[in-house]
């Protein structure tokens, strides 16, 4: 390895590799750049007009909550298009692995009468 240590990764929330450390030379004091790289992942989501959910539009590292949201504001609704913002620190959410989709999901499919297969849509009910 360099002179450089690597910076640690992890793949918590299901979203990637996310830095947990900085890339500092040995023996160097941190500067305001990695400094930055310190602060905290957000998920940030957006409620437009016309919707009724929020949506995911992306993330961003801030040094606070109330910092993210307005970060939030600048990068994701610069065309006037929500209504409400939400941001959530990544390590805060705790998702399924992709790799237990099976275990996870699986008992929902020997509960037939859940779904809608018992009894024939009338051709005269629309959108259906």
């Amino acid at each position: 390895m360099s002179e450089t240590t690597a910076a640690e990764t992890t793949a918590e929330g299901g979203h990637g590799a996310v830095p947990t450390g900085p890339e500092i030379p040995s023996g160097a004091e941190p500067t305001r750049a990695t400094a930055r790289r310190d602060w905290p992942l957000y998920e940030c989501f957006v409620r437009g007009k016309r919707g009724l959910n929020h949506v995911h539009v992306g993330s961003l590292h801030a040094p606070d909550d109330e910092m993210a949201v307005h970060a939030a504001r600048d990068l994701f609704t610069r065309r006037n298009e929500g209504v409400s913002i939400w941001v959530v620190r990544a390590s805060d959410i705790t998702a399924s692995s992709p790799d237990e989709k099976d275990p996870m999901f699986a008992p929902a499919g020997d509960k037939v009468y859940r779904h809608p297969t018992f009894y024939e849509i009338p051709e005269n009910v629309p959108h259906i």
